[in-house]
């Protein structure tokens, strides 16, 4: 049996998570925590590289961060429905590694992909709760219900008022180097691409500098050389001990 996780991650396709929260993975894997992460879809529709080529850059992405676990759903690139088939096969996965955290794509953004796999992540996360729901893990026993306790939103091209910002200054450079190794998406020397990749939104240098940009942006609200933003998706935080919760001293005064 797998080992539980402390947070898990589900991503449209292949580098959401290491371009939106690549920081804070890297960060809870330096901490000691279990991470994996969930890819619905293998990219497909992808403008560069192929979907097996995406699969062993993911592979290697996931080594950079220290990610325990990585799975690909398969499901249908550009057409991520919410259906029956779709929602158990998050159910599963989710009974499969029970975690405590999940984080999710953004809520509203410029890929349509994303708020729709925010929104089937969601809902099945909810129904993975309920006992009557039946499935079973991959020796064929029978699953026990599981939800998490948090699910928070990462930020994608559409901004958002965050919840919290993650301080990954300590992390940075690592997050950097797992984007880079979708060497086929993203701006790297080293790849070649065909004549018929073209270039794309992400794919351009001015991307990079934006992203780090952004980055900086969000870690000078806190305080730090770098941030990355998340929505806290289910209303207040509970807090129990409030001096622990707010023992990051204040930059800015």
């Amino acid at each position: 049996m797998p080992t539980p996780l402390d947070v898990l991650a589900f991503a449209a396709h292949p580098d959401d998570v290491e371009l939106s929260a690549g920081g804070t993975m890297a960060l809870l894997a330096n901490q000691g925590y279990k991470t994996g992460i969930v890819d619905l879809t293998k990219g497909q529709l992808g403008s560069r590289g192929t979907p097996e080529l995406r699969l062993q850059e993911a592979n290697a992405a996931s080594k950079i961060l220290g990610v325990s676990e990585r799975v690909n759903l398969g499901m249908e690139d550009g057409n991520i429905t919410n259906d029956e088939e779709n929602r158990l096969k998050i159910i599963q996965v989710t009974r499969t590694y029970r975690p405590h955290i999940v984080l999710v794509n953004a809520p509203i953004d410029r890929h349509p992909d994303h708020p729709k796999a925010a929104n089937l992540v969601k809902d099945a996360l909810f129904y993975a709760g309920l006992i009557k729901i039946e499935t079973h893990d991959a020796e064929g026993n029978p699953q026990s219900p599981w939800r998490p306790d948090h699910i928070l939103h990462y930020m994608q091209t559409t901004p958002f008022e965050p919840t919290l910002i993650v301080d990954v200054s300590d992390t940075w450079e690592t997050r950097t180097t797992a984007l880079k190794a979708f060497a086929s998406q993203f701006f790297n020397t080293g790849y070649s691409a065909g004549e018929d990749e073209p270039e794309t939104f992400i794919s351009n240098p001015a991307f990079f500098e934006w992203i780090e940009a952004r980055a900086r942006t969000y870690g000078h609200m806190i305080g730090a050389n770098f941030g990355e933003p998340f929505l806290y998706n289910q209303g207040p935080i509970a807090v129990s001990d409030l001096v622990s919760t707010l023992s990051l001293k204040k930059a800015f005064k």
